[in-house]
């Protein structure tokens, strides 16, 4: 009798073990979160952190996209939870443009857009007339008249928002320096390769993913006190929820921050300054 109350204690018990494994195992919920990314360098940060986030019960499941057109409208359409590609002032025109309501959840780090020429040296080297060639990617003039701003070339309407400046804002060009701005973004290494212009504006995540050096072949280069910060982007509301807030957390994170400026050697710049 002894005996047989000892079997059944012992298989009492071991339902009670599997029983508290299978609850505590169930109470480790994990989340998928869709987040769509440039390849270079948002793609490459956020697998570097995937490992970690999963241990936090959030996996992420990344889509790549090659322009600027279709992650904020996949955003947009739900068949993302965020985005992980663009700055401030695009996401603002883009909200203006598309009667948007995306939101920043939180900014992460600076790709500085920098001038390339393979005839100058610097930008007061280049001679009159000279044929600058820039993306069709409005939001950028502004950061791209600064640099041309700060090196004495050009002087800007008074009042002019930066932000939202454009080249009609240029209130003197004394070199007569002829601004084209009808490319896509991501041809403009090539375009640089193949020799085209006097100047070349390059955004940084597709000058490094075309195997350039912003620091050392660039002939002038945004510095960190600039508002164009890249961000993680998400539907209004949804930047509260539990798993935005881990992607952000662990993306702002001083071991990430490092990271990041070491992996691209401050052709990438994070938000904090980990030297």
């Amino acid at each position: 009798m002894k005996k047989k109350l000892l079997s059944i204690f012992a298989v009492l018990f071991t339902a009670f073990l599997l029983v508290g494994c299978s609850s505590s195992s169930s109470s480790k919920k994990t989340t998928t979160l869709k987040i769509g990314a440039s390849n270079v360098p948002h793609a490459q940060i956020l697998r570097h952190v995937a490992p970690q986030l999963k241990k936090e019960g959030v996996n992420l499941k990344i889509t790549v996209f090659q322009d600027y057109v279709m992650p904020n409208k996949a955003l947009a359409d739900k068949e993302l939870d965020a985005n992980y590609f663009q700055h401030v002032p695009f996401l603002k025109q883009w909200n203006k443009e598309n009667h948007g309501t995306l939101v920043d959840a939180g900014g992460v780090h600076i790709e500085p857009i920098a001038v390339f020429s393979k005839k100058a040296k610097s930008l007061k080297d280049l001679k009159k007339g000279a044929t600058i060639l820039v993306s069709n990617n409005t939001p950028d003039y502004g950061r791209i008249l600064q640099l041309f701003k700060n090196a004495g070339l050009i002087t800007l309407k008074k009042g002019v928002n930066i932000e939202s400046a454009t080249f009609d804002d240029i209130a003197s060009n004394p070199r007569h320096l002829k601004f084209k701005h009808s490319y896509e973004p991501k041809l403009m290494p090539q375009i640089y390769k193949n020799g085209e212009g006097d100047a070349v504006v390059i955004n940084a995540n597709y000058a490094v993913q075309a195997g350039l050096d912003p620091i050392k072949q660039s002939i002038a280069i945004e510095g960190r006190d600039t508002p164009y910060v890249n961000i993680i982007a998400t539907r209004k509301g949804d930047q509260n929820k539990p798993a935005i807030k881990k992607l952000v957390k662990v993306l702002q994170s001083t071991s990430t921050q490092k990271w990041i400026y070491n992996k691209y050697k401050g052709a990438v710049l994070p938000i904090k300054n980990v030297k």
